[in-house]
Formats: C-alpha cells, structure tokens, sequence
C-alpha cells in the first residue's frame, strides 16, 4: 500500500473524536491488567499516547517532504492540524512544516498562506522573524519584489520587540534581513538600490565571508547598471582585498567584460590572461568554477578580438586556453581558432598544417561530436590549397613580360644617284 493510501487509511482511525484506535487498545489492555489504575486516571493515558503518535506524525512529515513525497506529507500535517488534542507548539510546528514543504514544492500561493496564517495566530512567538523571512523570500519567488521588502523590514522591527536571550541570533537575523533587501532591489532590476544597500553592508560587523559577497554584489550590481568605471574600481578592489573569495572568477570575467567595452583592450587582455593563468592551487579549491569562468572569459574575450578585426591578441588568448585542457574535445576546437587566426595573420602554411593535424586527429566513430570540425577543418585545408593555386595561376596570366626591344634597323647610305 501506498504512503498516501497507509496515511489515508490512518486518518478514519485518528479520532473518535479526537482519540487514535491505538491509543484506545493501549488503554484497553492496560485497564485489563491494572482496572484500579485505569480508573484513577484514564485521560492522561490517551492523551499521552496521542501526544505521542502526533509527534510521529510531524516527524514523518519531514522525512517525507525532505525526499520529495508531498502529497503523503501534506496528509501527515493534516492529520495533526485537525486533531482536538494537538498541543498548541505541535499546531505550529505542523504548520511550519506545511508552509515549508509547500514552497519546496513550489506551490507559492499555499506557502504564503500558511506562514500568514501561524504570524496571525502566534504574533508573540519567538519564531517570528525567522517566519517573516521565509515569507519574504516566498513572496519574492512569487515576484511581489515590493512587499517581499516589507517583510524583510518587518524582521528587522520584529527583532527589537523580542527578549534579550538570544540577543546574537536576532541580530543575526537583522543582517540576514538586511542581505535580503539588497537581493531583492537586485532581483527586480532597482541596481542603484541594490549597490547602495550591499555597499552599506560591507560596513557592518559581518563575518569576512558575508562582507566579502556584499562587496562582489556591489560591483556586479554597478556593472549591470550600466556603471561601468564604478564596476571597474569597486571589482578592483573586491580583488585586492578578497583575493581567496569563491566569487573570484566571475569577478575576473566581469572585470575583463567591462575593461573590452570601455575599450581598454590591453587591462582586459591583461586580466583574462591573469584568469587563464592562474596558479593550480587556487584553481584547486573549486576546479569546476575556475573552469567554467576561465572558459567562458577566454572564448567570449578571444572570440570578440578576432570579429572586431584583431587576430594577434585573439591568437593569444586561444593559445592560453589550450593549455588548460588535454581533452580533445576541448584542444582540437580552440587549435581551429587557432588555424583561423594564423590564416588572418597571413600565416598559411601554420594554418594549413593545423587543419591537416585536426583532420587526422577526429575519427567520427570515436569522436561523433566532432566530425562536422573534422570536415570544416579538411575543408579549409582544401580551400588553402585551392585559394594557393588560383593564386599561381592568376599570377601566371596577368604575369606581364618585358617586351625585347625591335632591332634598329643600319641607317641607309645617302643616295649616290646621279
């Protein structure tokens, strides 16, 4: 049988009304063995047991939604919402769990009901600000960005309300709220907001770790603002001063994007290579970060050279992306990049040689995913033999030979006619 049908079939036992049928065997075989006992105090018996099978049930709960089973967890919750003897800390949990599970799930709608729902009946509770915040990052999801920041404001008030024990973890709270209103200027596209709001941040008693994102989220929210030199210098100094931070990587794409606009072509070439080249014990605390980004900023910086007509920094940064990978998926594409810039730099005995070594080198049958470069690359080659030729030949026709010049003809003797 099914959770949900189990879970189902458990809920006609749960109340009569109010008590489960367990609850009522126990009590039944103890009042058979102990009837004095059980006369005296039955009640607590069964409500006990209650208790008991509830806190099973919330925990259940959990465990089914954490492995993705929410419809079996929202019956678990339900089941405990519904019951006359659900203590009032179980009422809450229950509804706790419920509003959580639902925006794992990614109904919205029904989260946000039902954390609106335990602020209106438990306002003096500690959870409070903690609930404010699920709310706000729910309503966020939902794109209420406006009102998501007046839940976060509202965790910040909330946290002044409440008793002094405790008083780091609500203060906590209070910066993590405050995080969260930058977010979500961030999110709705309000970057002046948000730059403002994570520049306030770095100024706050954080931990290096918090201070060190606020400072990346200010750059990147300047550079998405269009603010470009302000990017520049505040990613400059995010790198300065957070030269281990995870962010790194991107920070050293975006820093070589916004140098290439603004036309500074040597800092941006500077820094992508500074990217390309980075030490192998930095790379090694998270190789597949470092890898995306130094992929994505030599192609896309590489790429943009060669189309806008410079093939010599292209050519150099191809050249440093191939010694980041053995892989022939990844070496035999950027040597074509590098054929095409030995062919724009006039260099067409290299380029030739390149695509023959390509050519040679992708077997379609080991290598599918790279059989249409083998026949782009043995078509250059042929197409490096036919330019080379047509060349000759026009050469030959149009060659023009200097023509011998005529024999002067003996200058005749003067007439002797008589």
């Amino acid at each position: 049988m099914s959770t949900v049908r189990r879970l189902r079939s458990a809920s006609s036992l749960l109340i009569v009304p109010g008590l489960l049928l367990s609850a009522l065997l126990r009590a039944e075989t103890e009042t058979a063995a102990a009837p004095a006992q059980v006369e005296a105090a039955p009640a607590p018996a069964v409500e006990g047991a209650v208790t008991e099978e509830l806190a099973s049930l919330l925990k259940l709960g959990k465990g089914l939604s954490d492995r993705g089973d929410f419809d079996a967890a929202a019956i678990a919750y339900h089941q405990v919402l519904k019951n006359t003897l659900t203590t009032p800390e179980q009422v809450q949990e229950a509804l706790l769990g419920l509003a959580r599970m639902h925006r794992k799930e990614g109904t919205l709608t029904k989260a946000v009901a039902v954390f609106e729902r335990f602020l209106k009946d438990y306002p003096g509770d500690a959870r409070v600000p903690e609930v404010l915040l699920d709310l706000g990052r729910t309503q966020r999801a939902m794109g209420a960005h406006q009102i998501a920041i007046t839940r976060f404001y509202s965790v910040i008030n909330s946290t002044l309300k409440l008793p002094k024990e405790g008083f780091d973890h609500y203060q906590q709270l209070a910066k993590t709220a405050q995080f969260e209103i930058a977010e979500t200027h961030f999110q709705s596209g309000n970057f002046a907001e948000a730059q403002r709001f994570f520049s306030r941040l770095r100024l706050l008693d954080l931990v290096p770790e918090d201070r060190a994102r606020a400072h990346f989220k200010a750059a990147y929210a300047q550079h998405l603002g269009g603010d470009l030199e302000g990017a520049v210098r505040t990613f400059r100094d995010y790198l300065e001063q957070w030269p281990d931070d995870e962010n790194v990587p991107e920070a050293r794409y975006l820093l070589a994007v916004d140098l290439h606009a603004l036309r500074r072509t040597q800092e941006a070439l500077a820094v992508t290579l500074d990217l390309l080249r980075a030490e192998k014990s930095r790379v090694a605390t998270d190789p597949k970060r470092w890898a995306y980004w130094q992929r994505r900023t030599g192609n896309q910086l590489a790429n943009e050279f060669f189309q806008n007509g410079d093939p010599l920094n292209a050519h150099t940064l191809y050249t440093a992306l191939a010694a980041l990978s053995d892989e022939p998926s990844w070496q035999l594409p950027v040597s074509y990049q590098l054929a095409l810039c030995y062919e724009r730099l006039g260099m067409t005995d290299r380029a030739a040689s390149t695509y023959e070594r390509i050519a040679a080198a992708i077997d379609p049958a080991q290598l599918p995913n790279l059989a249409e470069l083998g026949r782009m690359a043995s078509w250059r080659r042929s197409h490096l033999d036919w330019r080379q030729n047509l060349g000759q030949h026009m050469t030959s026709v149009f060659e023009t030979k200097e023509p011998k010049p005529a024999p002067v003809p003996a200058t005749p003797p003067p007439s002797t006619a008589p």
